[in-house]
């Protein structure tokens, strides 16, 4: 709707996991290069954890990118929410195993085979758990505890990537034997506005921005609304693009910016 007003060829500040638009602040570089570094090193199992809106999900999609380029099976596990047998039989439908009329045991013996043949073949194979904290049965996490018991003397045969808010990591320090496996952590923290304006212009240039559109102050009343939080900082500047075409404006100050962000309009 604004974007021919603003001479965007694309909506800049959509709420969509799309690595295009992950703005690598340090902490989301730090992020992804734990997880990595945990993913390359065989360390068994890493936990993010982050504030609702802080970029996880993007994170694990541009993690996905990554290894997708590379010697990688990967498994995607995007609702957690599942009893443990059929959380097992998800991860094994993402690593394209059948599974019809299969006893647990049966799928276990699959899943270790199909493990084996990937060492062999010098592929890791990975396991990434988006929104664990939805996983609400200690049985699925004793689960999770279990995949790690495929090993070798000097390596696992898989990763375990958790992501998740911070409840998840209450929930996993109530399970001494999951929290001891977790060999990487890191908790994502919310942009400080330097990081916050960085994100803006980031985000304008992707979508074919030839100059910015936001006074001082309107980035300074952007902080003061969103606490740095991407999710929300993208709600605010959505809105106020889309208020300032209706008001002809040529940049954006903090009234429109109070009227998106307050919904007041």
């Amino acid at each position: 709707m604004y974007k021919d007003y603003w001479g965007l060829t694309e909506y800049p500040f959509e709420n969509l996991p799309n690595p295009a638009y992950l703005y690598k602040s340090p902490i989301h570089e730090e992020a992804l290069t734990r997880l990595i570094y945990a993913i390359e090193n065989r360390k068994g199992a890493a936990l993010l954890t982050g504030e609702i809106g802080c970029g996880k999900t993007t994170i694990s999609r541009l993690l996905v990118q990554r290894l997708g380029q590379r010697n990688y099976q990967l498994a995607l596990i995007e609702n957690p929410c599942l009893p443990a047998d059929d959380f097992l039989k998800e991860i094994m439908y993402q690593f394209g195993l059948k599974t019809p009329s299969q006893s647990k045991s049966e799928m276990i013996h699959q899943l270790n085979d199909y493990l084996y043949q990937n060492l062999k073949e010098g592929k890791n194979t990975v396991i990434i758990v988006d929104e664990a904290q939805l996983i609400n049965s200690s049985e699925t996490f004793e689960e999770l505890r279990l995949l790690l018991n495929f090993q070798l003397n000097d390596r696992f045969l898989l990763t375990l990537v958790l992501i998740g808010q911070p409840e998840l990591k209450q929930k996993i320090e109530n399970m001494p034997q999951l929290d001891q496996r977790i060999a990487i952590r890191y908790h994502l923290r919310p942009l400080d506005i330097q990081e916050m304006v960085k994100f803006i212009f980031f985000r304008l240039k992707k979508a074919g921005a030839k100059r910015n559109m936001f006074t001082n102050d309107a980035f300074r009343r952007i902080y003061e609304h969103s606490s740095g939080i991407p999710r929300k900082i993208n709600n605010i500047c959505d809105l106020s693009l889309l208020l300032g075409c209706g008001e002809s404006v040529k940049f954006i100050n903090t009234a429109i910016v109070d009227k998106s962000a307050n919904g007041s309009f």
